[in-house]
Parts: structure tokens; sequence; C-alpha cells
């Protein structure tokens, strides 16, 4: 069998769903229970990574300092994993990610823009860290683009590269060519992380493996914005159904999810309306509850906006762009 190496991040993009507002106890009591389920790493942090809690993408509950410090003491077999963006995160907070002991560190960028890392790879290079590098909104860019982008970024540092299927936009054909042509590229572990807006987060993933990745993302119960992430308690059993093998306790792992649906979430993720419109319109579903709320100001469709935001290729920080679009078609029915 092939081996697969399973990466967690519920503590981290599990907060998306829940505004960041996780609390000590509930991270301490999943770091336990995926510790014991034997998932090799378990990330945690703001939604929007190291330095993230602010006004503009909320404060979470916890801060950095304490939500790594309760993971880490948590965590007696698993690695921890942490994440940044540019742009939140400064060298500043991945010397203190350092120093509780995270292990993995992932940065985040957009597919297109991989100098953004630069900086920072290299600063954990020179640190001895196990950096990892992931491309977000993969679908905007080629197969043969992210190949160089991937290159480039193993180069400033990265041991690992691979991609996020940030609006759940991908078929798994798609992601065999990208994940392909990474592969093909590197000499370093592949990652895909999944997004389950049209359903396919598992058979992504699952596709993802076959390709050439060696590092698979999952959340219990699929934890994450709007239609969710690839849901780990289906993920690991299929995969090991498909000749890859995890090393993760079945048993331990349906425990870990049981416990995040009692503890972590008012519900699980449903792949809802506008889920699915986000994952055709390739639109990143965390914008949901702004487009919903300018819609209905407005009197418009919010589906129209999804799909013209993804016409106009939308990408996570460029909310104010909502503002406009609905505005120019409250303007069109109007004028209608």
């Amino acid at each position: 069998m092939s081996a697969v190496e399973i990466h967690d991040p519920t503590l981290r993009d599990g907060q998306h769903a829940v505004r960041h507002q996780l609390g000590v106890a509930a991270l301490r009591g999943y770091a336990e229970a995926a510790d014991a389920a034997g998932i090799p790493v378990v990330e945690v942090g703001h939604g929007n990574g190291l330095g993230a809690s602010s006004l503009q993408v909320g404060r979470a509950a916890v801060s950095d300092d304490l939500m790594l410090s309760t993971v880490r003491e948590a965590l007696r077999h698993s690695r921890m994993g942490v994440f940044m963006l540019p742009g939140w995160g400064t060298s500043d907070d991945l010397r203190k990610a350092i120093a509780h002991g995270a292990d993995v560190i992932r940065i985040g960028v957009h597919c297109t823009e991989t100098s953004l890392a630069e900086r920072h790879l290299g600063f954990l290079r020179e640190a001895g860290a196990d950096a990892h590098c992931v491309l977000m909104m993969s679908h905007m860019a080629s197969p043969h683009e992210l190949a160089e982008q991937a290159a480039l970024v193993v180069g400033y540092g990265a041991r690992a590269v691979g991609i996020m299927d940030s609006a759940g936009h991908f078929l798994p054909e798609d992601v065999t060519e990208r994940i392909g042509a990474i592969a093909g590229a590197v000499d370093v572990p592949v990652i895909f992380h999944g997004h389950n807006n049209l359903g396919m987060a598992v058979a992504n993933s699952v596709a993802a493996a076959r390709a050439g990745a060696g590092i698979l993302d999952g959340c219990a119960r699929g934890f994450g914005a709007g239609a969710g992430n690839t849901q780990l308690e289906v993920l690991v059993p299929v995969l090991e159904r498909s000749g890859f093998e995890t090393g993760i306790e079945l048993y331990g792992l349906l425990d870990a999810a049981e416990f995040a649906e009692r503890e972590l979430m008012p519900a699980p993720p449903v792949t809802g309306s506008l889920s699915i419109v986000s994952g055709l319109a390739g639109v990143f579903s965390g914008f949901k509850p702004q487009v919903l709320a300018e819609s209905r100001r407005a009197g418009v469709d919010p589906r129209d906006v999804f799909f013209e935001l993804g016409r106009r290729q939308a990408i996570a920080g460029q909310e104010d762009l909502i503002v406009d679009v609905v505005a120019e078609l409250s303007t069109a029915k109007a004028i209608a």
C-alpha cells in the first residue's frame, strides 16, 4: 500500500464556521482525541492563520499564544501544525510559533503570487523549520502555471507544496491534472486541500492521492465555512479501501468526529444552495454572509452576485467588490 500523510486543520479551518470562537476546552479536547486516533498533524489557529485575529476578519476567542500552548500540551504523538498568510502574520508570529513547538508551518498565498512567500519561507529555512506552502484559489491557474509556481516555492525553501481548492470548484479530473503537473515538477511531497461545495471533496482527495499527492487535508465532520472541508472520517477509510495507508485508527477517528460534532460546531456543514453556486462560480464561500446581507438590502438575487463575482475572478480580501456588484445588479434591475 502507498502511504499518505493526513493533516487535520479542524482547529484552524473549522474556526471560520464559528467566527473563530473555539475556546480552550474545545481545543484541548479535540486535540487529545485526534492524538489518540493517531492523526499525524493537527493544525491550530485563527481561521485566517497566525496574527489574523482582528476586527476586519474576526477576533478569536483565544490568543494565538494560548491556542498553541493548549494544543501543544494536548498532543503526545501527533505533530502540531500552524498556518500563516503573508500580510496577516509576520516573521515575529513565526518565531512565536516555533517557540511554542510548532512542527509544521504552512504559508498560504494566492496561486499566482508565490513571491509573497519568499521572505517567510527563507526565514523558516534558516530556522530549520518544516515549512510548507499552499497555493490558494488554485482553479484560477492552469496545471502548467501551478507547476511553475510550485517549483518556485520549493526554491524558496518549502519542504512540501500543494494546492487548496479554495472555492470547491474542482472535479476529480481537474485535480488529477494539477497534482500530476506539480508532482512532475518538484521533488518534495505534494499537498491537496479540498472543499466540498460541489460534494466532491473526498473524490477529489482520492484523485489527488492517485495523481501523486503525499499529504491530504481533512476536517472532522467537514468542519469549515460554507459547505465545509473534506470530511476526515470519510476520507480515511475511503483511502484505506483505495489502497492508501494512513496509519490512523478508525474507531479513534470516529470518536474524534463525534467529539467535534458535539463540542465544536452548532451543526455539521451542509452543501446548501449558495455553496453550490459559489463552487460553480469559483468564488470563496466565505463571502456568503456579506453577499446575503448586501443582496437582501438591495433586493437582488445572491446567486447572481456570486456568478458575477466569479466572472470578475474575485478573491478573498476583495470583499468591497461585493458592494459594487450588488449596486450594479440593483441598478440594472431597476432599469429593466
